[in-house]
């Protein structure tokens, strides 16, 4: 029977880090310890101390369950990253992640990680429900129920953002430096979001508090891609192959990794920049950049791509109808742009139907498809608002939103029954029956996820009711046949 993965010593040398992990202390406490911070930021941070060292080891803080906990402690925090490309599948064990600690009952024992002056950054990559914040306000709403509940509840809280401030809370009482917080999700302005969401939140606990934060806290902001799909049992049973041992923390992902980050690390950092990261001062426009091509073509071609019948991403990029589509999303979504110096847009996008198009990475529409309230307005609303002002071709965008529109009616008219995954689902279910220009922008605006700008332009609703009406009485296949001659 194959053993389970648990010290360097089950391993071959040819399987091993090149540097002993143990040798590094704690640097880093990562809340969200899912597959993608184990592809991306434990990656990097994995490189660094193979390279130049460091005491920048991370503990992981599982918020919502036991299970990374529970893959991870068992192993020492090692695990197989495979990384896949066109041309085969190379692995790497990465040693970075220290321990794995879950709020999942008790934030204490990850609030007290934080508060341990050796702690000089706290990352984040928990996605954007998590936090709880108004986007259209910049900051925390507290109708959420984590924020609800941790606002009553301080002295214990389990959400994202009380968590984080209670940990700053204890070091200012202490009088320890506060740590950076190193948002890494796909958020608008991540740093600066997240920092007007802590310093809200903490106005309501103690306003000296939130002024502290105001004036000592660092929060940049950065972009990260890697596409990572969850693992499966066949991501398991490669990596078994691999080191010849059981590996339940394993993970998949591309060869391409991008990480830019604003350089503002009071207490220093890790040499993330030796791994490959990107520092600058103008984080936001790769940002926008990765929004509105990759994450924005993502999502339409997810909701467009599942509906037809499409398992994977790669199914849909051999898909020649579709992969056009994609590019003519693409490209509009580039014009929408400000020039990037150093980038060229029309290269980027090459490469990301490249990437798409990995026959190694089998990522799936319908989990890409998830929490569309979530990521609509600054994947297809906000462009769309600029190549209005623009005078651009605006028929991808009201196809986008069409598609979407489609997919959280839940209609199976042309599929298997399926679920709405959402956290509005309550409140987008059901689509109005009356599918009008005026009634869908009446209904997204209801929802609180139209722009307003964008309410009144009749022509443009009258685009995404005719698409809508179509598709939700063809089989998406036709409609997308129709739309690309």
């Amino acid at each position: 029977m194959t053993k389970r993965l648990r010290n360097l010593s089950d391993l071959s040398n040819i399987n091993r880090p090149r540097y002993n992990p143990s040798s590094f202390g704690i640097g880093i406490v990562h809340l969200g310890v899912g597959s993608f911070h184990k592809a991306h930021q434990a990656y990097y941070t994995d490189k660094v101390l193979e390279k130049s060292g460091g005491d920048w080891r991370i503990i992981g803080v599982s918020l919502r369950s036991k299970k990374a906990q529970n893959e991870l402690r068992p192993q020492n925090g090692l695990y197989t990253l495979l990384i896949k490309g066109k041309t085969g599948t190379t692995s790497k064990l990465i040693g970075s992640i220290s321990d794995v600690l879950s709020v999942s009952t008790d934030s204490g024992p990850a609030i007290k990680a934080m508060v341990s002056t050796n702690i000089k950054i706290v990352s984040l990559t928990v996605t954007e429900k998590a936090y709880g914040l108004d986007l259209l306000n910049l900051g925390c709403n507290s109708n959420h129920t984590e924020v609800a509940y941790d606002l009553k509840n301080f002295h214990s809280p389990r959400g994202v953002l009380g968590i984080v401030t209670k940990a700053l809370a204890i070091r200012k009482s202490r009088k320890i430096p506060p740590f950076t917080v190193l948002c890494c999700d796909n958020l608008p302005n991540n740093g600066k979001l997240l920092r007007s969401a802590v310093i809200d939140f903490a106005k309501r606990i103690d306003i000296k508090l939130s002024q502290w934060i105001e004036d000592e806290v660092a929060f940049p902001s950065t972009m990260v891609d890697r596409i990572t799909p969850s693992p499966t049992q066949n991501t398991y049973q490669e990596a078994k192959r691999v080191i010849n041992l059981k590996d339940h923390a394993a993970v998949e992902t591309e060869e391409f990794s991008q990480w830019v980050i604003e350089d503002n690390f009071p207490l220093g950092r890790p040499d993330w920049d030796c791994a490959g990261a990107i520092f600058t001062n103008n984080v936001g426009s790769f940002e926008k950049m990765k929004l509105r091509m990759l994450n924005g073509t993502h999502s339409m071609l997810a909701y467009v791509g599942f509906h037809c019948g499409h398992r994977y991403v790669r199914d849909v990029m051999n898909d020649k109808v579709l992969s056009n589509l994609v590019t003519r999303h693409l490209q509009i979504a580039a014009q929408t742009l400000k020039p990037i110096k150093g980038i060229d847009y029309n290269n980027y996008a090459q490469s990301l139907v490249s990437r798409f198009s990995n026959p190694e990475i089998a990522h799936e529409t319908f989990q890409i498809a998830m929490d569309g309230s979530e990521k609509m307005q600054q994947r297809i609303f906000y462009p769309l608002k600029d190549a209005i002002s623009l005078n651009l071709n605006i028929r991808p965008f009201a196809f986008a939103i069409a598609a979407w529109l489609r997919h959280i009616s839940q209609s199976y008219h042309d599929c298997a029954p399926y679920e709405l995954r959402d956290p509005m689902a309550d409140q987008l279910s059901p689509l109005p029956k009356e599918r009008s220009a005026h009634s869908i922008s009446e209904y997204l605006s209801r929802i609180g996820l139209l722009i307003d700008d964008l309410k009144d332009d009749k022509m443009f609703w009258g685009q995404v009711s005719d698409i809508l009406n179509n598709m939700m009485c063809k089989p998406m296949k036709s409609i997308v046949e129709q739309e690309i001659i």
